[in-house]
């Protein structure tokens, strides 16, 4: 899974496997091993591509299809990808209405 991904992940951002193989210190046909899944960059790189990419390693090893930020914070708010536009509007309503509540509790 990881190869698809990491092949998605460097056409979407316009990177050449040679590009990608200089940043990581690794050979073209490396990088062409790990997106045809003939083997698997090593933890270390791993974190250096989610990072590259923006993408959470669930996203990169392919635990999940949502392409979560690698840099997210505890101020983020990740609903269920079934949730409707409906659902997320009441999520940021009730997130106002503590806010609010906050605000004039002091």
């Amino acid at each position: 899974m990881i190869g698809e991904r990491l092949q998605e992940l460097r056409k979407d951002k316009g990177v050449s496997q040679a590009d990608l193989a200089d940043l990581l210190g690794v050979s073209s046909n490396t990088i062409s091993s790990y997106e045809c899944n003939r083997s698997d960059p090593d933890d270390h790189l791993k974190v250096i591509l989610a990072k590259f990419f923006n993408v959470s390693l669930d996203y990169l090893l392919g635990l999940t299809d949502t392409q979560y930020s690698f840099q997210r914070g505890k101020n983020i708010v990740l609903v269920p990808d079934s949730f409707s536009d409906k659902d997320i509007a009441e999520v940021k309503e009730y997130i106002a209405y503590i806010t609010y509540k906050n605000k004039n509790s002091m």
